[in-house]
């Protein structure tokens, strides 16, 4: 089957992995969506999948969350998708609140999934398992997401350093806005000279001098 997106993949897999949790006694939700983006504390974050309570969901759905620049050579990235969705769908069958306990464990290695309940991996139970089921789903519509190449998103501005001038010498500094509010002008360290004059503050006319 061709999916033209990749919730309609994800979807699909899911759909094809139902069966096995209802063999384990753990059926999945009605109202599950599945997505590749972000997770909730960003790009930077580790997570590499998250579920969100139904509970936060306004018309009762698990939302789950696959981060796009995740590193799989493009030939294994399509199981290894498929063990994260696993992994998340496991939270939505047994409940949010078991966390990565028993009822967690017993469902994630009765998939076939393998290691520290907290970062479960593809074992090859799974693997052989999910096989069909991406077959039958076809090619995954997605490739890795380069974070560190351009975006729309607004740089961080960085701090502006305001000049600070000696008027009898010409000494010259730079300093944050914050300190010239909070501690005034800088002193030139030639004795006698003074408070330095410095550029107008937003909103500001002439400067201190």
């Amino acid at each position: 089957m061709i999916h033209d997106n990749r919730e309609s993949w994800l979807n699909g897999v899911a759909a094809g992995m139902a069966p096995l949790f209802e063999a384990l006694g753990a059926p999945l939700p009605d109202r599950v969506r599945v997505a590749i983006g972000f997770t909730s504390a960003g790009r930077r974050s580790r997570a590499i999948g998250e579920c969100w309570d139904n509970r936060r969901s306004a018309d009762g759905h698990f939302e789950i969350f696959i981060r796009p620049d995740l590193a799989h050579a493009p030939d294994a990235m399509p199981a290894q998708i498929a063990a994260i969705l696993a992994h998340e769908l496991v939270h939505a069958a047994v409940g949010i609140k078991a966390g990565h306990g028993k009822s967690f464990k017993r469902v994630a290695l009765g998939l076939g999934l393998v290691g520290p309940m907290r970062a479960t991996t593809p074992g090859e139970a799974f693997l052989a398992t999910v096989a069909p089921i991406l077959a039958a789903a076809g090619p995954l519509p997605h490739a890795r997401l380069d974070t560190g190449g351009l975006t729309t998103a607004p740089r961080k501005q960085a701090v502006r350093m305001l000049k600070c001038e000696c008027l009898a010498c010409g000494y010259t500094v730079r300093t944050a806005r914050k300190w010239l509010e909070t501690a005034g002008a800088p002193l030139c360290p030639i004795p006698g000279h003074g408070a330095m004059r410095h550029e107008p503050l937003d909103g500001d006319g002439e400067s201190e001098g």
